[in-house]
């Protein structure tokens, strides 16, 4: 019977639907005076009850929300461990994980984003394999799994054994975050099972050459040519996305979401609610995206405004994907991971992403 340790950031991803881009320091009260919800309980209880081989483990947890509260509700064997305060933060994180560390635990499952991914690597660094089951807003290091059920999927191949790899935990400034500036650092590593087929990949930079800026442009006009009068858009984050915007004669928010009616801006940086008040007003909508560079996301990471009831009253039909012909040749398929199955389930499929002027290529949406 394997030792796994369970860690939960009870805060992680609550900054997502409210367009907070993050819940570092005391940001999640902000979050939750705007009304979020907490996301990781549900993360965490969409990973336990897809794991199968439950007779061969053994949780380790962190108490109370931390994981405890989860685990009591299954019918796995668990362990809880050490104490946490009533308002938690990452030294609490740190703390269990030291703790879990000396019952020698054979893996550690956290939930969390990338914050959470550095916290566990400065307590642990690469003294045991561990895995990420995505829940922040954050979640572009190279350590966390495709989804909670990817997750649950790879603590079941890692019972039977398997290799190893150091993967990325990426040091995400929050503030530059929020003032539009992806400002990214290499923080470590952490030792995650080799399962290429349910890891994430990191995200890339986007491209900044002549090429990719001419690129972009003929992106940008094609995009331009087809909106269509008195139809809402949602513009995604992105240069791409900037690139239109630009043509369009507007400001663009660089990692938010921005609505646009009749090529004039009708609200910067919009969150869940500003969109839902704002599909009661307007009947025609649609909204562009870019994949995420690296990883191929579409919904679920970076722009979490997008929430499964943003995407139902949408409608897969009125979703426009488009990136830089560089990136999205680089991609096997696209994911979508918005905690919400049914929600994946409608919007996977073949799409069409437009590369260029008239130009697109299909790739498959795996949920």
């Amino acid at each position: 019977m394997k030792k796994i340790g369970l860690v939960v950031n009870p805060v992680a991803g609550m900054g997502g639907s409210v367009g907070l881009k993050g819940t570092d320091g005391d940001f999640y009260r902000k979050a939750l005076k705007l009304g979020a919800k907490p996301v990781a309980p549900f993360r965490t209880e969409n990973f336990i009850s897809n794991v199968k081989h439950r007779k061969d483990i053994h949780f380790y947890s962190a108490p109370e929300k931390m994981g405890e509260d989860i685990l009591k509700n299954t019918d796995l064997k668990y362990t809880v461990i050490g104490s946490i305060e009533k308002q938690t933060t990452a030294e609490d994180t740190k703390k269990i994980i030291r703790l879990l560390l000396k019952e020698k635990i054979d893996l550690l499952v956290f939930v969390g984003g990338d914050g959470t991914a550095r916290d566990v690597y400065d307590a642990e660094g690469l003294e045991v394999p561990v895995i990420g089951v995505p829940s922040g807003v954050k979640v572009f290091s190279s350590v966390f799994a495709l989804s909670a059920r990817s997750a649950a999927a790879m603590l079941d191949r890692f019972l039977n054994g398997v290799e190893l790899k150091e993967e990325e935990v990426l040091d995400i400034d929050e503030e530059a975050f929020r003032n539009n500036i992806l400002s990214a650092r290499l923080y470590g590593y952490l030792k995650v099972p080799m399962l290429k087929d349910l890891l994430q990949v990191g995200k890339k930079a986007s491209s900044t050459g002549y090429s990719a800026k001419e690129n972009k442009e003929e992106v940008s006009r094609y995009l331009e040519e087809q909106m269509e009068r008195d139809v809402l858009y949602l513009l995604g984050p992105g240069t791409t996305m900037k690139s239109l915007t630009d043509r369009l004669g507007l400001d663009k928010t660089l990692l938010g979401i921005d609505a646009v009616l009749n090529g004039k801006l009708i609200q910067t940086d919009v969150n869940e609610m500003a969109i839902l008040d704002l599909y009661q007003d307007y009947d025609k909508r649609k909204i562009i995206v870019t994949p995420l560079g690296g990883n191929g996301f579409i919904f679920g990471r970076g722009s979490r405004q997008f929430t499964p009831e943003i995407l139902s009253k949408t409608g897969k039909e009125n979703i426009i994907l488009a990136g830089d012909r560089d990136k999205v040749s680089c991609l096997d398929c696209l994911h979508i991971d918005t905690g919400d199955l049914e929600v994946d389930k409608s919007m996977s499929g073949y799409a069409k992403v437009v590369v260029g002027y008239g130009e697109t290529v299909v790739l498959e949406v795996k949920y």
